[in-house]
């Protein structure tokens, strides 16, 4: 069985590294909250005639949505999720309905809840902004989850569902230490966890901020109190509701917006490509900005260049290795586990994974529609002057295909879109804050203090108070992160899930010799082993390298003020900018006191994923456990007949 295993998981990674995923190239301070890459419409310096492209209209610097219809879409969402805790909170009494809903969700309300999970905010904004601005390399960052989703499929959702009750602890503690074992899983999904929640709390902070000028910390703190309420009454069951409220509103939008693009494009796709390989404008941007071509190469198509690959995923290995973070880190991802046990049996965990791979195909080729539409309707230029990530390419492009800024239909529109992206990340944040306060509450309370004798009520209240301070932390961390990389701490959270979960759960479920010193090992080193080379990756922000940067364009603007030349008053404002760049941050270190990276990639999951597997394999056969070996058989039977699982409780 084992064998069949790892071939198919082998297969899988060889697809993942065809089309991975991508992380970022923006590794400033203040990155947009969603997934995007850094643009600028002109390079420094360069006169747009002189260059010989076509002058872009007026462009405008940030989304302009009518408050009073977007807060008020707002309020409306807000009102019928909270509805949902009310209702959910009254259903639930026990652990089990607090934690896993009982096990009473169907296969499909479970599949629509976990493609919810995955349909972020990152995906939504970044994703489409990407394709803006870097055409197919958009396309192939959106492959990714597919590829997360058969890894789930073929190894994951059925055992698990089946060898476990609640948490990640569960899964690996059953043939092992349980004390010593929930204690480092409790740790791990602690660490995934608020690296992810600081992510979701940052994104949500900016996205207020830029849409309707609420203040950062204010937004933070709103967004920190409703994701308490949701996970401190209504636990896993008002969760789900609200991912499935909220996957349906963000595919009925993508679906209608995606609509209304190809409408535009008289529904004939290959004009709608031809019209963008056409596109003046966006040939000026991959010529100027991506390919930074002074002068126009004889014969060199850009607008076709556009459609092709390399523009943003350079490096083949780079690729290889978010491929592998990616494929590999999802089936690792705690608040994804947890809902493998909300289903009543392993045949609804494998509808709802068939589901959720359908829904989210499905929303991800529609994004690339939105995104190579934003490209084609709004301009590159528009894009990255409003969002230098392109994550507002979207909203922009709402407003402009309901009918225009000002008018009734295109704030509407607008103003829905920002409401879905506002519930998106209200979705998520609660998925993580269970998730974390699970592992607190059910391992490290109920089993290891109390040695699994807490009662019923008392494992509820603890649950919720847990749910409280998780909540607070992720309020205050967010609050910290204002400034920082969020780009960071989302590799991060797929690098440890890939490098240190992901291992233990696979070897734990089909080799029959592991044990706790290999639960313990591969947890603490592929965790420490992707924290470290994070840390000193290109994600994170090196002061140095930006002062480096500002000193070449004030060198290229000073040395042509020395020749006699006028500056133009862009490149005065470039040469300011760049003088204060230079002045702050030379000599700048990083976090971990470094001027420029060490680890040359930008995620380690080729490293740190084959060293939490050996560590996981060393630790195994350096400490025996027959008692572990013993219960392989009973593991095993659990795995494939679900026996001694408890059944749904009646709803």
């Amino acid at each position: 069985m084992l064998t069949k295993i790892i071939s198919a998981l082998l297969f899988v990674l060889a697809l993942a590294t065809v089309a991975p995923a991508a992380e970022p190239a923006d590794s400033s301070p203040k990155s947009a909250p969603a997934v995007g890459a850094a643009a600028q419409s002109i390079p420094a310096g360069m006169d747009v005639k002189a260059a010989g492209a076509v002058a872009p209209p007026p462009l405008q610097t940030k989304v302009k949505p009518n408050r009073t219809i977007t807060i008020s879409m707002f309020m409306a969402i807000v009102g019928v999720t909270l509805g949902v805790v009310i209702w959910a909170a009254r259903r639930t009494t026990t652990a089990a309905d607090f934690y896993a809903a009982g096990g009473g969700i169907t296969g499909l309300q479970n599949g629509w809840a976990i493609a919810g999970d995955y349909m972020s905010a990152a995906s939504f904004l970044g994703m489409s902004g990407l394709i803006s601005l870097y055409g197919i390399d958009g396309f192939m960052y959106a492959v990714g989850p597919a590829f997360s989703f058969i890894v789930i499929l073929l190894v994951i959702a059925e055992p698990c569902r089946n060898a476990g009750k609640y948490t990640l602890g569960d899964i690996l503690s059953f043939r092992t230490s349980p004390k010593t074992v929930r204690a480092v899983a409790a740790l791990s999904t602690v660490t995934v966890s608020l690296f992810y929640l600081i992510a979701q709390m940052v994104g949500a902070g900016k996205l207020m901020q830029v849409l309707l000028d609420i203040p950062y910390r204010v937004s933070v703190i709103g967004v920190g109190v409703l994701m308490v309420g949701y996970v401190a009454f209504g636990g896993m069951k008002a969760t789900t509701w609200v991912q499935i409220i909220k996957a349906g509103l963000l595919m009925s939008g993508t679906v209608f917006l995606a609509l209304l693009v190809m409408l535009k494009a008289n529904m004939n796709p290959v004009a709608f490509f031809t019209d963008i390989v056409n596109n003046p404008q966006i040939q000026d941007h991959v010529r100027l900005t991506v390919l930074k071509d002074a002068v126009a190469r004889p014969g060199f198509d850009y607008g076709q260049r556009f459609l092709e690959p390399g523009l943003f995923l350079k490096s083949p290995l780079d690729q290889i290795s978010l491929g592998i973070a990616w494929a590999l880190g999802a089936a690792g991802l705690p608040h994804i586990l947890m809902r493998f046990f909300t289903v009543p049996s392993a045949k609804e965990a494998r509808k709802s994974i068939v589901i959720a791979l359908f829904i989210n195909g499905s929303f991800f080729f529609l994004i690339n529609i939105i995104g190579f539409g934003a490209a084609l309707y709004l301009s590159p230029q528009l894009i990255s002057s409003v969002d230098k990530g392109g994550n507002m390419a979207t909203l922009l492009l709402a407003q402009k295909l309901g009918g225009g800024a000002g008018s009734f239909g295109g704030d509407l529109f607008l103003a829905f879109i920002c409401a879905v992206a506002f519930a998106t990340i209200l979705a998520v944040v609660s998925g993580l804050v269970l998730a974390a306060s699970a592992a607190i509450a059910h391992d490290v309370y109920v089993n290891i203090f109390m040695d699994g004798k807490a009662d019923q009520k008392t494992q509820v209240k603890v649950a919720r108070v847990t749910s409280l301070f998780v909540g607070t932390a992720a309020i205050v961390m967010g609050l910290m992160a204002e400034k920082e990389n969020v780009v960071a701490l989302v590799a991060l959270a797929f690098a440890v899930a890939a490098s240190g979960n992901f291992p233990c759960i696979l070897l734990s479920l089909f080799w029959r010799r592991f044990n706790t010193a290999g639960v313990v090992s591969g947890l603490a080193v592929g965790t420490i082993t992707a924290l470290a080379l994070v840390m000193i990756s290109p994600v994170m922000t090196y002061p140095q390298k930006i002062a480096d940067d500002a000193k070449k364009v004030m060198t290229t603007l000073e040395k042509k003020q020395a020749e006699g030349g006028v500056l133009a008053e862009k490149e005065l404002k470039s040469l300011e900018k760049a003088r204060g760049d230079f002045q702050k941050n030379d000599g700048g270190t990083s976090m971990t006191g470094l001027k420029a990276p060490i680890f040359t990639l930008k995620n380690p999951g080729i490293v740190s994923v084959p060293v939490g597997f050996l560590a996981a394999i060393f630790g195994t056969l350096l400490f025996r456990d027959k008692r572990a070996e013993e219960l392989f058989d009973e593991i095993e039977v659990r795995q494939i007949t679900g026996l001694g699982i408890s059944k749904a409780s009646d709803h």
